[in-house]
């Protein structure tokens, strides 16, 4: 089964030790990971941190000044003292620290409301130094293995928290910044390749993947490639589309008899894996998996097993039967079935979301239902108050058939469809006077408000619009990397793993052999996958062979502007000379270029004036 460490809420009243110990992912599996450094030490880290972005910034400063490329604020000093806070035993956790700052900031902006402001901007300088830290570490091993990778924890409360690695953290922070940084995409890349995979022996370090410059094709026949996040995804599309090409096929082929054909049968099993897989996931991560996608899918599965359980009720009763209950439930499941088409289709967006153009429109979803929020919490307390003022007026009137009306009444208006002319003879005056009121209260004011919220979300989006598709991109990568499978069956192969493997021999066989058994179990069922994945890396090793012959990195790729830059002698042409003399400095404002080229001649005319009165003197 899934290896997944269950996630736990502090009962703690105190919310900002809540937040430190809660992970927004799964973990990693049973098995404790060990934190690379002692929590105190990191702790003491991430106070000197603290304490240098506060003498930093003492005072509110705009945003701008902070983020610019040129910044009198974040300068390479700043970055240098930083690099220095952890010493050279625990220079690692430095950007791991910055984003422990970054969450205590925000914390503090939300606590001391007065001074919000420049703790949000501290927050920020937080991510800017922890971008400019990854982004000029040249030794590429040591910032994916080391500063992004190893997993540290903090003391919250005399206790050490879950260890956690940069990586993650940025992810639970929302922290585009850091997450738009190169150094962090190139270690997403790696671990989304399976390049970087986690050390089976150290649960805590992730170490390279060493085939990736194997050229034997056997060699990648392996079913541990399975882990990577990149196969699970193609395989979770595909068994995607197969989900929906079954379910077309079962809704388009209705069998009026009640009878359950083999495209069903094999869509109620595939949704017998999937529940499976939610209610695995659910029991082991705990309250904290609950997401929209979550409750999402498990609509559609309840609708699909309440189909199904309609379907059974009515194959228990006769063809032919003289009350017709085989026929009314029939035609109950299937349109249990029919209702449930457009989540179908909406499901698919869920494994399209590493395509930039559907990731970033989910992002914007989400953002709108969250504030849908708002708008809902305000409707609510507005529809009861009136709802109790026409219910009032049916008591009055001692009317009690039409309290149905007033609730469509109520749901037309909310849908911009009111219906003014069934008050007109409801407890006159009162009656309409209160509905023009409530159908002004909802249509025009509170439907503006969640035009407005939707309008602030899409701008909010779409201005940092790659940001967000990187830090979805980024999300996704780490809920299969943070808990990797020890056995990899995707749903719904997960039902192989349940009813022949777990059920019949995990309780006595010896974990060893049972492990092996797991081993030639999954090359069996992915093997056609896996003659695909060994044929296409070892093509990619021998890219990655010729990359290592010319000295560039492993991922490399020749572009049309790099495939004569070797014929090309920029220097000997005198090239390199012409564009540098003519190269405007963009590191330094052009303001203080010319107070300093303005203080080189006040000096030199100093030393003149200075040298004046020696020479008449002599």
């Amino acid at each position: 089964m899934v290896r997944w460490k269950k996630l736990f809420a502090v009962t703690s009243p105190d919310h900002s030790i809540r937040d430190e110990l809660r992970q927004l992912l799964p973990s990693n599996a049973d098995d404790l990971i060990e934190p690379a450094m002692p929590p105190e030490d990191v702790t003491k880290v991430a106070l000197r941190l603290k304490y240098q972005i506060e003498q930093v910034i003492p005072c509110e400063l705009e945003e701008w000044k902070i983020t610019k490329a040129n910044s009198p604020v974040i300068t390479s000093n700043v970055i240098r003292t930083a690099r220095e806070a952890g010493g050279k035993e625990h220079k690692a956790c430095v950007v791991y620290c910055l984003l422990v700052c970054l969450r205590w900031f925000k914390r503090q902006a939300n606590i001391e409301l007065w001074d919000a402001d420049l703790h949000n901007v501290r927050a920020v300088a937080c991510e800017i130094m922890a971008k400019r830290i990854i982004e000029t570490e040249e030794d590429q091993s040591y910032l994916l293995q080391s500063l992004l990778l190893k997993r540290f924890s903090i003391l919250a409360n005399g206790e050490p928290t879950d260890p956690a690695n940069a990586v993650e953290r940025a992810v639970d922070l929302h922290a585009l910044t850091v997450i738009g940084s190169s150094g962090y995409q190139k270690c997403i890349s790696y671990l989304w390749r399976g390049w970087l995979i986690q050390d089976d022996a150290y649960p805590s370090n992730f170490i390279s993947w060493a085939g990736k410059g194997d050229t034997q094709f056997w060699s990648h026949f392996d079913p541990d490639r399975m882990r990577a996040p990149v196969y699970q995804n193609a395989v979770q599309i595909f068994f995607s589309i197969l989900y929906l090409v079954l379910y077309t096929m079962a809704i388009n082929t209705i069998n009026s008899d009640g009878d359950l054909d083999v495209v069903e049968g094999i869509l109620y099993l595939m949704t017998l894996g999937f529940v499976a897989d939610e209610c695995s996931k659910f029991w082991k991560v705990g309250r904290f998996y609950i997401g929209f996608w979550n409750v999402f899918n498990s609509t559609l599965y309840s609708l699909l097993c309440v189909s199904f359980i309609t379907r059974m009720i009515a194959y228990s009763h006769e063809v032919g039967d003289v009350d017709g209950q085989r026929t009314r439930f029939n035609e109950l499941s299937y349109n249990f079935l029919a209702f449930s088409a457009p989540m179908f289709y909406l499901r698919l967006l869920l494994y399209l979301d590493n395509i930039r153009f559907f990731g970033a429109m989910l992002v914007v979803l989400k953002v709108m239902m969250k504030e849908s929020l708002i708008f809902f919490a305000l409707l609510t307390i507005i529809v009861v108050g009136f709802l109790q003022a026409f219910i009032g007026m049916d008591e009055v009137d001692d009317n009690r058939a039409v309290t149905g009306f007033i609730l469509q009444a109520m749901a037309n208006a909310v849908m911009q469809s009111p219906d003014f002319e069934g008050f007109e003879n409801f407890a006159p005056p009162f009656g309409i006077v209160l509905y023009y009121i409530f159908t002004f209260v909802v249509m025009v004011v509170l439907l503006n408000i969640l035009i407005a919220l939707y309008n602030s979300a899409y701008e909010d989006i779409t201005e940092n619009a790659i940001d967000e598709y990187m830090a979805l991109f980024s999300q996704k990568t780490l809920q299969f990397v943070r808990a990797p499978d020890e056995n990899v069956f995707i749903p719904p192969f997960n039902l192989i793993e349940i009813f022949l493997l777990i059920i019949p021999f995990e309780w006595w066989m010896p974990t060893a052999r049972y492990e092996r058994l797991n081993h030639y179990v999954m090359g069996i069922i992915y093997s056609p996958l896996l003659l695909i994945t060994a044929f296409l890396e070892t093509k990619q090793a021998g890219r990655v062979n010729r990359n290592r012959r010319r000295g560039e990195e492993d991922e490399d790729t020749v572009e049309e502007w790099e495939q004569m830059s070797d014929a090309l002698d920029l220097e000997g042409e005198g090239w390199t000379k012409k564009v540098e003399a003519t190269r405007p400095n963009v590191h330094t404002d052009a303001a203080v270029l010319e107070i300093r080229d303005l203080r080189e001649r006040v000096e030199e005319l100093k030393k003149l004036l200075e040298a004046k009165p020696a020479a008449n003197g002599s």
